[in-house]
Order: C-alpha cells, then sequence, then structure tokens
C-alpha cells in the first residue's frame, strides 16, 4: 500500500461482550467494517503474523500499547493490532497482554490482509496463510504512512522485525509534527 491508498473495505467477524448473556462466555457475534474502525479517525494500525508469537507479544504489541499518549499527543485517535487470528484467539491474546488502549481486530479469513497484498505464507513454520508484519498511520481510510518490513515473501526464513515497531512510527509521527509546525 502507499501513501494515499485507500484501505480495503471489508467486514470483520467480531465477538464482543454482552451482559445480557449469561454463563461463563457472555459474548456475542458482531460484524464490523472497515468505516466502522477507520472512518474520520487518524489510526495507527498495525499488524503481525500471529497472536502470542514472541516478537508480537513481547516487543510489538506492548510497545504499542504503553505508549498509547505519546500516539495521542501526535493526533492519533487509536491503536488497532490486526492479525490473520480469529476473535476467539485475539480476544484471549487481548486479555492475556492487558490490553486497555490497543484495539486488536480479528481478520479471520485473511481478507483485509489479502487486499492490502499482505498475505502471505508460513507454512514454513507450521502458520499457514498469515500476515507480512507492517504498520500504518490512517487517516479516514487513507493510508498517511506505511511502514513495512523488508523481505515480503512466502515462507520467509526470518520474521523481520523494526521498521514496523512502535519507536519507529512514533518518530515518523514527531517528525511530520515538527515540518507541519515549521
Amino acid at each position: 500500500m502507499q501513501p494515499g491508498a485507500r484501505i480495503p473495505d471489508v467486514t470483520f467477524r467480531t465477538r464482543v461482550r454482552d451482559e445480557s448473556i449469561e454463563g461463563p462466555n457472555p459474548f456475542r457475534w458482531e460484524e464490523r467494517d472497515t468505516a466502522s474502525y477507520f472512518a474520520g479517525k487518524r489510526v495507527v494500525l498495525f499488524s503481525l503474523p500471529g497472536a502470542f508469537t514472541p516478537t508480537c507479544s513481547t516487543y510489538q504489541l506492548p510497545g504499542f500499547e504503553k505508549n498509547v499518549e505519546a500516539f495521542r499527543d501526535h493526533g492519533i485517535d487509536a491503536i488497532y493490532c490486526m492479525s490473520v487470528n480469529d476473535a476467539f484467539v485475539m480476544n484471549q491474546w487481548a486479555r492475556a497482554q492487558n490490553l486497555e488502549n490497543v484495539e486488536v481486530i480479528p481478520d479471520g479469513s485473511g481478507e483485509f490482509t489479502r487486499r492490502a497484498g499482505m498475505l502471505v505464507r508460513k507454512d514454513n513454520l507450521g502458520f499457514g496463510l498469515r500476515s507480512w508484519r507492517y504498520a500504518a498511520v490512517i487517516n479516514d481510510g487513507r493510508v498517511e504512512a506505511w511502514f513495512e518490513e523488508p523481505g515480503l515473501c512466502d515462507n520467509h526464513p526470518e520474521d523481520p522485525y523494526g521498521v514496523s515497531s512502535p519507536e519507529n512510527v512514533l518518530a515518523w509521527l514527531e517528525e511530520a509534527s515538527r515540518e507541519q509546525a515549521a
């Protein structure tokens, strides 16, 4: 995806807490489209190969979570973490990570990821189809900045991480703020 491009329009199948449902699993299905996440907002979206994986759980997701105020200071309304995982997995990962600021988006079928050109095979790791690691600043459904890890390909022998890090995205936002002020 390039700056100025419109992000894919898809519908995500999510699970949301519903207190009217009794029992140990008070959740219901809710469909949310791209516009419900992105329309009228300036957001950071980052996508990664899988929930509960080492780099994603140790560095990338916690880095965005702990820096939410710095992102807000640069005009970011929301931070979203997307993965080609189902809603059950994404919700449990959010719970395990004690997320309060980053919202997870389950791209269970990989449709958004495929349309964004980021769906890759990770059969070499036993994952199947997953997202290549990237981040983006998205303003009202259009890409403002794109941060893609190098080497996009199927069955990459490594999991590059750095370009899409919260620190790198935040540095870009700081520089963009300085340029606007000048």
